[in-house]
């Protein structure tokens, strides 16, 4: 398994924001598929495979720059309570 380092490089690599693109919502470098509808797809269930069919301009390594997007997230956005203690 590979680090957090790796997953965040990939992200870089991978996903853009500018203004003049889909209003600066995150999108995958060289087209205009956003971020927003990568995540969506896989929360609907859809594999990457559908994905890249639903969306030719994309590679697998977009697909998985949003995963690690929504990892990366995850971990510094939900607080979770500490662990009970067991005296």
């Amino acid at each position: 398994m590979s680090g957090p380092n790796n997953h965040l490089d990939r992200v870089e690599d991978r996903i853009v924001r500018d203004k003049q693109i889909c209003g600066g919502e995150p999108v995958f470098k060289g087209t205009r598929v956003t971020l927003r509808t990568v995540l969506a797809s896989l929360a609907d269930g859809d594999s990457a495979e559908e994905i890249l069919a639903d969306f030719p301009s994309l590679k697998a390594e977009d697909v998985q720059a949003a995963i690690a997007f929504a990892a990366a997230s995850a971990e510094e956005d939900l607080p979770f309570p500490a662990a009970p203690q067991i005296p």
